[in-house]
């Protein structure tokens, strides 16, 4: 008869160092295709190919946050619906840590010098919204889909991502799509609403990640 395996705390913290230094340095793949792998690639000027660049490295950063917020909030989620909603979360926006990392790359684009520290403080985010309860964790994950949401839609603007950068534009698109689905997905199960004191936090704290991580 299988038996599952049980982990001890030490089996939690080496897997979550695991996950923190392979998010951080790039060892992940994506499950989908990227939909800018059929794309052809458009000629940019130097000016458009450094404003894509810095973006897209805004992108990468937010799923490098993405990642950890989900595993700060799994650590601690207790429902076995919630778990599996932001596991799935998780899975699709680990396509989006790729895709992003694989445009760069593309691009001749580094990645924020600050990702560490993203990570860090989103992880402990992720727990104490955990600490608060499954749905509250819900209310937390349908609200920063919804800003990220918001955020894409203004990167797809024809001031910010290059009307001729058409890879990058269908990579944020489908981004776009995803982050709307998991915030529905929470609304769906039961998240809780966010005061709006949380709201603007959150915002406030997404306007300096996005500063940061434009220039450094």
């Amino acid at each position: 008869m299988n038996q599952s395996r049980t982990y001890s705390l030490t089996d939690h913290i080496i897997m979550q160092l695991q996950s923190a230094g392979e998010t951080i340095d790039g060892h992940y793949k994506s499950h989908r295709l990227s939909p800018a792998h059929d794309v052809k690639e458009s000629v940019l000027s130097p000016r458009e190919k450094k404003k894509s660049v810095r973006y897209m490295r805004v992108n990468h950063t937010g799923e490098v946050c993405a990642q950890a917020l989900y595993r700060g909030q799994l650590i601690m989620a207790r429902d076995k619906t919630v778990k599996n909603a932001l596991e799935a979360a998780a899975l699709e926006e680990m396509d989006h840590l790729a895709w992003c990392h694989e445009r760069l790359d593309q691009l001749h684009g580094r990645l924020s010098l600050l990702n560490p520290f993203w990570y860090g403080q989103s992880f402990l985010i992720g727990v104490c919204a955990g600490l608060l309860g499954d749905t509250w964790s819900l209310g937390f994950l349908e609200e920063t889909e919804k800003q990220v949401e918001n955020h894409l839609g203004r990167h797809l603007e024809p001031e910010q991502l290059p009307l001729s950068d058409a890879k990058s534009r269908a990579i944020v698109s489908q981004m776009q799509i995803d982050e709307a689905h998991h915030g529905q997905s929470a609304h769906e199960i039961g998240a809780e609403t966010l005061p709006d004191l949380f709201k603007k936090l959150m915002k406030w704290q997404s306007l300096v990640m996005t500063t940061l991580a434009y220039w450094i």
